[in-house]
């Protein structure tokens, strides 16, 4: 079984945008600008905004730093959003998830511009996507796509069946594979869909996004899919992913690992969103219709 671990396709993305800044950075006068705004005091959501934050000093970006009161009042967040839209020296805005209760998160996103959203989760961006339109995409599904192709897997024709449809991850992903550039047939599951373990069986390649530990097991794949684990979830025994990957190891063709897989993916995508909106911002690039 072929492990598809991330630390290496990470490391290439991140000197990918590294190598590009610094050829672009001295013709503008400035790198991009990356505002990464933390409410509360969730530890999750610290860790993974100083994972990002450094993620940043690695390959020239410059990060602005937002820590808020979990009780900050929704007009005072909308607030700070506007005038980072109009700030300058800041291209991409993260807003990062989940908001405390009390907090509109929809409200929050839309306030966000566009070409700002680095995420890929406003309204506009979303609507793009579905129409197969250039925008900034959610950094998920884009890094998982980016490690697939790292690994030289072409999805065209191929069964591709997505578990989860959640706005971050499982909807995107869906319509990311369906794109005219990549052309998969693909077949979005979730907890009302009936003869679940038959599709599954039936997939080439299976996308994992639920939150369920160890959801996926053997009798549920073909011996030559390839299992692409998105899911993180927290255990007694540790962090494992939707699939149980000890069962599975060595009945499928090839599997991302949890930890060290999509999830490494994720923030280097965030970076690789920040060059496109800094260079689309500093007029190296125009937008699409």
């Amino acid at each position: 079984m072929l492990v598809l671990e991330g630390k290496s396709v990470s490391k290439a993305l991140r000197a990918k945008v590294k190598e590009e800044i610094a050829a672009l950075g001295s013709a503008v006068k400035r790198v991009p600008g990356l505002a990464v705004i933390l409410v509360g005091e969730d530890p999750a959501s610290q860790v993974y905004v100083r994972n990002k934050e450094k993620a940043c000093e690695e390959v020239g970006i410059k990060s602005f730093s937002y820590r808020l009161p979990a009780d900050i009042a929704q007009e005072k967040l909308i607030e700070l959003l506007k005038e980072l839209n109009e700030n300058e020296d800041i291209d991409g805005i993260l807003l990062q998830l989940p908001l405390p209760k009390g907090l509109n998160t929809q409200a929050c996103l839309q306030a966000i511009d566009p070409r700002k959203d680095v995420d890929g989760l406003h309204p506009e961006n979303q609507g793009r996507l579905a129409l197969g339109l250039k925008a900034l995409r959610p950094c998920t599904p884009a890094g998982t796509l980016f490690l697939l192709d790292y690994y030289q897997y072409n999805l065209e024709g191929k069964n591709c069946v997505v578990l989860g449809r959640s706005p971050l991850v499982g909807r995107p992903l869906a319509m990311m594979l369906n794109d005219k550039n990549i052309n998969a047939t693909v077949t979005m599951c979730h907890s009302k869909t009936k003869n679940l373990a038959e599709i599954c069986r039936q997939a080439d390649f299976i996308f994992l996004a639920i939150g369920v530990p160890r959801f996926l097991k053997p009798d549920m794949v073909k011996k030559d899919a390839v299992i692409v684990d998105i899911g993180i979830n927290r255990t007694d025994d540790g962090l494992c992913g939707d699939a149980d990957y000890k069962a599975l190891e060595g009945n499928v063709a090839a599997m991302t690992p949890v930890p060290g897989g999509i999830g490494l993916m994720t923030i280097s995508q965030l970076l690789e969103n920040t060059l496109e909106a800094w260079k689309f911002h500093m007029g190296l690039i125009k937008a699409e219709n």
